[in-house]
């Protein structure tokens, strides 16, 4: 049995090592010795003289040899001939294609199916090498600092963002561990929004953020850092240009006429005689003077009112019982609450009356111009509530400085109604948007605020 088994392996071991073109050749010549052998009896048992005999005998031979390896030769040549355009398209060398492909035959097809192989490698290739060409012209040019590290937290990639930030080339800085760059608090741990950090580039606040990806199947890390100190900066300069404008804006109006009237009443002190009615022209100037004072007054105390703001205190909500306490508030004109569904929210109930009576009373005096109503109803998604506003008003011919502070169209208005109801909504979690209506004259007022686990 030890005997068989072990050659039974021996004639296993043979035939793996017998190559496929001489496998071919074995095949090619078993097929004509058939009729080789055939013919050499008929030659060699008949009456035939001896040089006859041995001239056939060569070309039979001859013959049968050559159309072996002829055969081995047409079977193996195409082989390596694919054999050449795969060992090709593995070295990414796509410009080789190979002849004779056509639909007719087994063989041309093949090589047809290995020529469109190669033509979309090549496609795909140059994609994939202008996508990268973009990529990196992109990381090249952002001013973000794009770090990637891999698994054992060694740097492998950086833009000229991140060599700026870190004050060194790309060249002392692959290959560097995160420890070593003073970035290992920004992989480890939690991943925090905000980062207020001194580097050999610059120091301020970063923005962070963090991912992982895969390349060649093993993990790695992308670091991303930001510098918000400049866009914040940026915002603040901005932010006051635009609050001192408004406040420069309030204060000339009341400032110039208070100083136009003092001057004149002084004139009117100082002149010799004095007219008859000096002293009514006195009340009448001292007059105007309280009432821009007292104005100017109003609009520094609204200021304050805007800007102390103070952080809702958060208690139970029944929205019908508020939105029916506001709405009986309005007096002017009879405002149609439609019924929406129970819900109980948790928000300051005092901030929220503000913010619907502001609304509420901007619609009723966009109504009461055109002689419209106004509606109020509220629904809730899945997580949010929304309460809207509708007024059949005249509409709003510009709505891109609704929001902004000292901003309105009333003659008498202080503009920070809706700018006061908008911090309300944004300090509970909530928006507040104000536009003109889709169908039919007015306006939609409308207020979404975070539901409570509890509704």
């Amino acid at each position: 049995m030890a005997d068989g088994s072990s050659n039974r392996k021996s004639l296993g071991l043979g035939k793996r090592r017998l190559s496929h073109q001489r496998r071919v050749l074995l095949l090619a010549l078993l097929a004509g010795l058939p009729g080789s052998l055939v013919a050499m009896c008929v030659l060699w048992g008949g009456d035939y003289s001896a040089k006859v005999q041995w001239t056939l005998t060569v070309f039979i031979l001859s013959l049968w040899l050559g159309f072996a390896f002829a055969l081995r030769e047409r079977v193996v040549f195409p082989l390596q001939t694919l054999s050449n355009l795969l060992a090709a398209l593995r070295e990414e060398d796509y410009s080789i294609r190979a002849r004779g492909a056509r639909t007719d035959d087994a063989l041309g097809e093949v090589l047809l199916e290995v020529n469109a192989l190669g033509e979309t490698l090549r496609e795909q290739r140059l994609g994939a090498l202008e996508a990268t060409t973009l990529l990196r012209t992109v990381m090249a040019e952002i001013d973000v600092a794009v770090f990637a590290f891999d698994g054992a937290h060694h740097l492998r990639l950086v833009n000229r963002a991140g060599e700026r930030l870190l004050a060194q080339p790309a060249e002392r800085l692959l290959g560097r561990s995160a420890i070593d760059l003073d970035l290992d608090d920004c992989l480890q741990g939690e991943v925090t929004p905000t980062l207020q950090r001194s580097f050999a580039g610059g120091a301020g606040k970063w923005g962070v953020r963090r991912s992982t990806f895969r390349e060649r199947g093993l993990p790695h890390h992308l670091l991303v850092l930001s510098d918000l100190s400049r866009a914040l900066r940026e915002e603040e300069r901005q932010a006051w240009q635009r609050l001192l404008r408004v406040l420069g804006h309030e204060l000339n109006n009341s400032l110039a006429p208070i100083k136009s009237m003092a001057a004149t009443l002084e004139n009117l002190l100082i002149r010799e005689p004095q007219p008859e009615d000096w002293q009514a022209d006195m009340r009448r100037g001292l007059t105007v003077i309280a009432s821009r004072s007292e104005a100017l007054s109003r609009f520094m105390g609204d200021y304050a009112r805007l800007a102390r703001l103070p952080q809702p205190r958060l208690q139970s909500v029944r929205v019908s019982d508020w939105l029916h306490r506001v709405v009986g508030l309005e007096t002017r004109l009879r405002v149609t609450l439609l019924p929406g569904p129970e819900l109980i929210i948790q928000a300051d109930g005092d901030q929220l009356e503000q913010l619907l009576i502001n609304l509420l009373r901007n619609a009723v005096d966009a109504a009461l111009e055109t002689g419209g109503g106004v509606k109020v109803g509220w629904s809730r998604t899945a997580y949010y509530l929304e309460v809207w506003v509708d007024d059949e008003g005249p509409g709003l011919s510009n709505t891109a400085n609704l929001f902004v502070p000292f901003f309105t169209t009333k003659p008498r208005g202080s503009g920070i109604g809706l700018v006061l109801s908008r911090q309300i909504a944004e300090a509970h979690g909530g928006t507040l948007t104000l536009e003109n209506r889709r169908v039919g004259m007015g306006c939609e007022a409308r207020l979404q605020l975070p539901l409570s686990r509890k509704a």
